[in-house]
């Protein structure tokens, strides 16, 4: 009887010791929580620059600071332009295209310490304009004058890419010609882990 106390009392003393250590346990994140807790901070410089011939026409920066952790979750998402009205001739006439900059790009911290950026960015522009034909027109909003309506003409370029840098590091990515107007795209990207 007195096997069995003593087996009892030892028993209730380790569930007193184990328990705590088991909460502490459960307490604790996961390995993959801990390590997007400490992912750098990353600033990500892009800008587009267009060219015509020699000459700089336009410079376009875009920056943003975000988590470098890899996650879908943890990106930059930038969405700035307008919407732009096109005729179709059909019922309804009218059809809004979004005309300007899409970019998003999301990175994670690499083992050697540089950077995987992955990033989709995708340009549309207004580059002329075409006149319809009288009869294919929308009709006037302004009393009884004659239909008049000028199409717009939309550029576009796209690219994804996966990059590797290193902090402070400035790469010119890409240099895109456009076939229509021969105005040259050349795209800079900066990063930078803030500390």
């Amino acid at each position: 009887m007195k096997t069995v106390r003593t087996a009892l009392l030892f028993l209730a003393a380790a569930s007193f010791l184990v328990n705590p250590l088991r909460a502490q346990e459960g307490a604790k994140p996961d390995a993959k929580a801990q390590s997007n807790a400490h992912a750098p901070q990353l600033k990500v410089q892009m800008v587009f620059t267009e060219f015509d011939g020699d000459k700089k026409t336009k410079s376009m920066p875009y920056t943003s600071v975000f988590a470098a952790t890899g996650q879908p979750t943890d990106s930059m998402k930038i969405r700035i332009g307008s919407r732009v009205p096109v005729w179709t001739g059909k019922e309804g006439g009218f059809q809004y295209v979004d005309v300007g900059t899409n970019l998003d790009c999301n990175a994670e911290r690499l083992e050697d310490g540089r950077f995987g950026l992955r990033i989709a960015f995708e340009r549309s522009w207004i580059q002329g304009e075409a006149q319809l034909p009288t009869d294919a027109s929308p009709p006037s909003l302004v009393g009884n004058s004659a239909p008049a309506f000028k199409e717009p003409i939309i550029g576009q370029y796209k690219t994804t890419e996966y990059l590797i840098m290193r902090d402070g590091q400035t790469v010119e990515t890409t240099t895109a010609t456009d076939p229509l107007n021969g105005k040259q795209l050349k795209i800079e990207i900066t990063i930078n882990a803030l500390k």
